[in-house]
C-alpha cells in the first residue's frame, strides 16, 4: 500500500511522489532517535526497502545492524553503538527463539514499558505475575 504526497514549489510544476507507509514509519523512528526520544530502534520491513534504509542511516551517520526476519522481511536495528553491541551478542538467532531472559533484555534495550516486559518475562517463564 502506498500513499501519495503532492508537493509544490514556487515556479515549479506540481509533481507527485509515492512514499510507502513503511518508509514513513522508518523516517519517524529516525526522527525520534535523533531527537533523543529513543536510544535504540527495531524496525521490521520488507527486504525491498533495505537499500533505502541503509543509505538513509549511513547518510545520517547512524549505526545499524540488519538481520533476516523470515523469507521476505528483515529486522533493522539502529541507535547507540553500545546498544547495538549488546544486540549483536544477544540476538544471534530468530527473535522467536530467544530465551525469556534474552527477550527481556532486548525489550528493555528497545525502551519498551518495563512493567509489560516483566509480565512478558514471567509469562514466558511459566510463572504467574501479579498485575496491580
Amino acid at each position: 500500500m502506498q500513499q501519495t504526497k503532492t508537493a509544490s514549489a514556487p515556479n515549479k510544476a506540481r509533481r507527485t511522489e509515492a512514499c510507502p507507509i513503511d518508509l514513513k514509519v522508518l523516517m519517524n523512528h529516525i526522527y525520534e532517535f535523533r531527537k533523543g526520544v529513543r536510544q535504540m530502534v527495531l524496525f521490521t520491513c520488507h527486504k525491498r526497502y533495505e537499500a533505502f534504509a541503509r543509505q538513509r542511516l549511513e547518510h545520517m551517520g547512524i549505526p545499524y545492524l540488519v538481520q533476516p526476519a523470515g523469507k521476505q522481511n528483515l529486522n533493522l536495528y539502529f541507535g547507540r553503538s553500545e546498544c547495538l553491541d549488546a544486540i549483536r551478542l544477544i540476538v544471534n538467532r530468530p527473535l522467536n527463539e530467544l530465551t525469556p531472559e534474552e527477550d527481556f533484555i532486548l525489550g528493555a534495550v528497545l525502551g519498551y514499558d518495563i512493567c509489560a516486559q516483566c509480565q512478558r518475562f514471567c509469562k514466558r517463564k511459566g510463572k504467574c505475575c501479579k498485575v496491580s
